[in-house]
């Protein structure tokens, strides 16, 4: 998972009239999972120092400068941002033209309304696509899987949380038992190795947790255990990548000014089929390109993730100006494309797509896990398979119903199956856009002022650093 988080006094962030409360990602959970499943282990020791330093100013005013002084007064707020336009899905099936450019008309297919997806076959040319694998062979590829420091049973010492109340977090039902698919839900934690039935029965093995062997742990049963136990062993395990969360390579490209022509076609083309303003386009992520080797596989997963008070996304936190213990990155519409055929598997796979309603728990039935893309890819409810130069993007933020970004669309959970023969080249734009309006019309305003000044974009600056296996996992 990716964190970060915006000041208490930012202003709220409202959705629509109505809307159903989210499912799993309250506050305090949301707090507690980010740091308990979080991969990256500086984010943790982030939240640490930011605590500390946030109580050691809570009572240390400057002397002799009234507190009407000590601190600038906040910038006015910058004019509303104009509202984001969204393409109508109308059903399943329906079909829509798109001009992407003179001579470039293309339909556009709805293959689901719960996420809002779309197909868009041959937005890219067999050309295009050849020339996008080249330039990132010629840039080289690193492993997208992340595994955590050495400092990660340090950090986990360091964070005080009750046995009680980490049996509750876990306590999806609150029966006071804790099932299997209760405890995998929250285990993409410690070493990035992706948890099976199986991994949990031998690690309650390993730390003697589950004496009567129901693979069920009791309240009585949990306070027994030292935690502690529990991150030992996951760290001690190492992690092959075909059994990590997610098992490929990957490059940016840069597709601003001064880009190869083709990089910056790709994106005049997005911007036609998203019809999303320039500005937020223009200052959105780099186009990552991915390879999957035979065997490679990304578990179900989501793209962004919920922004709470206590969150900031990645690209306006450069120039908030805000402190904050958790970041994501705020990605409202992920366009992904397919850069060659496959010979077998490496399909996309929503698992819940259009489901009538969504639960988490749901997802693991009977050891039968819908998110793992190794073994259960034929059970999800659509699968994308891969065709050169065929283009699919979806909202991964419903609207707010006054033309802004509302919730997590929990209906967005995708995954790439596992590629049983050959390679699969893929790439992803992703359109940056915060939930929070003021936010994000500052962020434009200081692109501009950056653009204009010629110093360059500071999200460019800091593309290898910021988002180099940037990902939300929920």
């Amino acid at each position: 998972m990716a964190a970060a988080a915006a000041r208490a006094d930012s202003p709220p962030l409202h959705g629509p009239p109505g809307a159903r409360p989210r499912p799993v990602c309250s506050r305090p959970y949301f707090l507690v999972l980010m740091v308990f499943a979080h991969l990256y282990v500086l984010n943790v020791l982030g939240l640490l120092l930011f605590v500390h330093l946030s109580a050691g100013d809570a009572g240390n005013a400057t002397p002799g400068i009234p507190a009407s002084t000590a601190a600038a007064p906040p910038p006015p707020p910058p004019p509303p941002a104009r509202s984001l336009p969204r393409l109508e899905g109308i059903k399943v099936g329906h079909t829509q033209r798109v001009e992407l450019g003179p001579g470039r008309s293309r339909a556009v297919r709805t293959l689901s309304l719960k996420p809002l997806l779309f197909e868009i076959p041959d937005f890219l040319t067999e050309e295009e696509c050849k020339l996008i694998i080249h330039l990132a062979q010629l840039k080289g590829l690193q492993k997208s899987q992340i595994l955590p420091t050495d400092d990660y049973e340090e950090a986990m010492e360091m964070i005080e949380i009750s046995q009680m109340d980490f049996f509750n977090l876990l306590d999806h039902n609150q029966d006071g038992q804790l099932q299997l698919k209760e405890v995998l839900t929250h285990t993409r934690l410690g070493n990035g190795r992706w948890m099976t039935p199986e991994n949990i029965r031998e690690m309650y093995a390993a730390v003697k947790a589950d004496p009567d062997g129901n693979g069920v742990l009791s309240l009585e049963e949990f306070k027994r255990l030292n935690i502690r136990d529990f991150h030992k062993y996951i760290g001690s395990q190492k992690v092959k990548m075909s059994d990590a969360v997610r098992n490929s390579q990957h490059t940016w490209l840069y597709q601003g000014e001064g880009a190869h022509q083709v990089m910056r076609a790709i994106r005049q083309r997005v911007m036609r089929l998203t019809r999303l303003p320039p500005e937020i386009v223009e200052h959105s992520e780099p186009l990552q390109v991915v390879r999957y080797d035979q065997g490679g596989h990304y578990h179900a997963h989501m793209d962004s993730g919920p922004v709470f008070p206590e969150t900031a996304c990645s690209h306006t936190k450069l120039v908030a100006n805000e402190s904050a213990p958790f970041e994501t990155s705020c990605r409202y519409v992920t366009v992904l494309f397919y850069l060659n055929n496959v010979t077998g598997g490496g399909e996309t796979v929503f698992p819940i797509a259009d489901n009538r309603t969504y639960e988490e728990m749901s997802l693991i039935q009977n050891d039968v896990d819908l998110r793992d893309t190794r073994k259960n890819c034929d059970k999800g409810n659509l699968r994308v398979k891969p065709q050169q130069g065929t283009a699919v993007f979806w909202y991964n933020y419903l609207s707010d119903g006054e033309g802004w970004v509302g919730e997590l669309d929990d209906f967005a959970l995708h995954g790439g199956c596992l590629v049983t023969q050959g390679t699969k080249w893929i790439a992803n734009n992703w359109i940056n856009v915060d939930p929070n309006r003021w936010r994000q019309q500052r962020f434009q305003q200081e692109m501009e002022r950056y653009a204009g000044s010629g110093a360059g974009s500071p999200a460019e600056w800091s593309v290898d650093k910021s988002y180099s296996g940037l990902h939300v996992e929920l």
